[in-house]
């Protein structure tokens, strides 16, 4: 499909608004006819002018000048009135379809997007993808709302005036047509030496884009390191680069319309000399010659904005490839047939002989088995790079494991539909992520519904309640993007609260308590036994003193089980649990 020439790819892809398509040709088409058939009335009046009674009108009835004039005037109104309405119609049909697509796309795209495996997103750069979700999808906007109709008045102009110089004179029409082909082939030509600049600028623009976010995103650390000079020499860099790609575009773009116009010249010319020694000799009528003279000016000035035109559709058709391309990126996560009923989910999980490595990368998980009894708390500790988050991770589907099977209630993980699968499982994560927006609204987010008294109940529950009172505007206080109106620890139990308020069967705690005071999180640590009670819950902590009272404890290393038991029974082994719980208690 990507072989596929981008415009059919786009009609392709707008099927359901193709009867929208086809009206808003048809008044495009019906609007430039109309609006051609002012220079046929002026030459109709210098013909009555010049012949009188004997003027071309008389042969249907109208012997008088001036009842001819008058007809002359009202045709004027009728013919204005008709363009005109046709003009509102299709502006209407346009804009609105160029609207409908432009949100539609972005819907489809974003959709898709979410839809793609977490592995997909380590290779993609943010800043790549909102210039493909907002610059792209509005470039297109703009060609579906200005460069289609253009492209199709310009196509009418060129027919019908070609009709009527064969109608007039074969002989001067032949002169007058021959720099459209040559025109025409000059724009395919323009198109295909101008598209890779284009995608050059859309790739220059998405780097920008990249840059700009990550600095923004980053200003903390640019600001203690004082690095604001160094940001603005990178950002002047990337800027620069995009205004050079921008620049080559603009040298070949800018040429074209002066070559379009020294073509149209030769029949303008040919015309204007050629038509004027016809009429001269009295081949021709003046009021014919006149039309001709018109009409090639009406010619002239669409064509010259042929170029401005197909500038808008070659970046049109650009964008279009990548926004098309990121639709047609496969999700290689496939989805299960089989629907979790939640309210059954026991929470019985178990991992046999799971193997996964991220690409281009060495196996973070070998061969690991791990059984995790349903309603028991199962702490999951080691190194950092030792694999606990990939458990996780591979759990979710955020990934799929590349050997092996996970099963949760006996059933394989890669069976169940996504949606339910991860709907079981309520997730914190020390990497918390808060939404703009208010308190109430972030903690909502963990159940679509949810009652005041319930938000209440799991901010209480997380030990969240009472900073929240303590905020300007209580449960309702805007946080700002990301939560950064909040310190660490407040962002941690809104998540957590979040989480509470889910309420699913499986609670999974990364690192749940890292951001908070020793102070909250032994008042965390008491909320999580109850929160933990008659669910499975699964434990990663560095902080092992969150976890001693687990039912069962597993030391990783290196993708591999190499202890599991409870706190006691791992001491007395004297092994790595029991070297890092003296480090951090200090009997070292």
């Amino acid at each position: 499909m990507t072989d596929t020439a981008p415009i059919y790819r786009l009609i392709s892809h707008m099927k359901q608004h193709r009867s929208t398509m086809w009206l808003a040709t048809l008044f495009s088409i019906l609007n430039k006819i109309f609006d051609l058939a002012p220079p046929l009335l002026i030459g109709a009046a210098v013909d009555v002018v010049a012949r009188q009674e004997e003027s071309a009108l008389s042969n249907y009835g109208y012997t008088d000048p001036k009842d001819q004039l008058i007809l002359l005037s009202v045709l004027t109104v009728i013919i204005w009135f008709f363009e005109s309405l046709f003009e509102y119609f299709y502006g209407v049909l346009w804009r609105n379809l160029a609207q409908t697509v432009q949100h539609e796309l972005r819907l489809d795209a974003y959709s898709h997007i979410q839809e793609l495996e977490m592995a997909w997103f380590s290779d993609q750069s943010k800043g790549e993808l909102m210039s493909i979700l907002n610059d792209d999808i509005n470039q297109l906007e703009r060609f579906l709302d200005k460069g289609a109709n253009e492209l199709l008045q310009v196509g009418t102009t060129v027919v019908v005036i070609s009709a009527i110089f064969f109608y007039i004179s074969p002989a001067i029409a032949i002169y007058s047509i021959i720099p459209i082909p040559i025109i025409i082939w000059g724009s395919f030509r323009f198109q295909s030496r101008i598209g890779p600049h284009y995608t050059e600028v859309r790739k220059e623009v998405g780097l920008l884009n990249a840059l700009l976010s990550n600095n923004l995103s980053g200003i903390s650390t640019i600001k203690s390191f004082t690095s604001e000079e160094l940001e603005v020499e990178r950002v002047r860099a990337a800027s620069q680069a995009y205004r050079e790609a921008n620049r080559r575009a603009i040298r070949l773009s800018a040429a074209f319309v002066p070559l379009i116009r020294m073509a149209i010249l030769v029949g303008f010319t040919a015309t204007l000399l050629h038509g004027g020694f016809v009429t001269l000799n009295g081949g021709m009528e003046i009021a014919s010659y006149s039309v001709m003279i018109f009409m090639m000016q009406r010619l002239l000035w669409p064509l010259t904005r042929l170029g401005e035109t197909f500038d808008l559709y070659q970046r049109a058709m650009v964008s279009t490839t990548r926004v098309l391309n990121l639709l047609d990126t496969e999700i290689s996560v496939q989805e299960g047939d089989r629907e979790l009923d939640i309210t059954k989910v026991k929470g019985d999980i178990r991992f046999e002989d799971v193997s996964f490595a991220y690409p281009e990368r060495e196996e973070v998980i070998s061969n690991l088995s791990l059984s995790v009894k349903p309603g028991s708390t199962q702490a999951i500790v080691g190194s950092t790079g030792s694999g606990k988050t990939t458990l996780i991770r591979l759990l979710l589907r955020f990934h799929d494991n590349s050997s092996g099977e996970i099963f949760l209630d006996g059933s394989e993980i890669k069976n169940l539909k996504i949606k339910s699968l991860r709907s079981s499982i309520s997730l914190v994560t020390q990497t918390i992520i808060l939404f703009p927006g208010t308190v109430t609204q972030n903690i909502a987010y963990g159940k679509e519904g949810a009652t005041e008294d319930e938000i209440i109940s799991s901010a209480k529950t997380a030990e969240a309640h009472d900073f929240i009172m303590k905020l300007p505007f209580g449960y309702e206080t805007q946080i700002g993007e990301g939560g950064h109106k909040l310190s660490g620890g407040q962002r941690q139990r809104l998540s957590i609260a979040r989480a509470v308020l889910k309420d699913a069967p499986i609670l999974v705690l990364d690192e749940a308590t890292s951001s908070v005071d020793n102070e909250t999180e032994e008042a965390l640590q008491k909320s999580l036994e109850v929160i933990s009670k008659d669910r499975t819950t699964i434990v990663i902590a560095h902080r092992l003193s969150t976890i001693r009272h687990s039912d069962s404890i597993i030391v990783l290393d290196d993708g591999k089980v190499i202890e599991s038991g409870t706190h006691e029974e791992l001491l007395a082994n004297n092994s790595q649990y029991s070297k890092l719980w003296n480090v951090q208690t200090g009997k070292r």
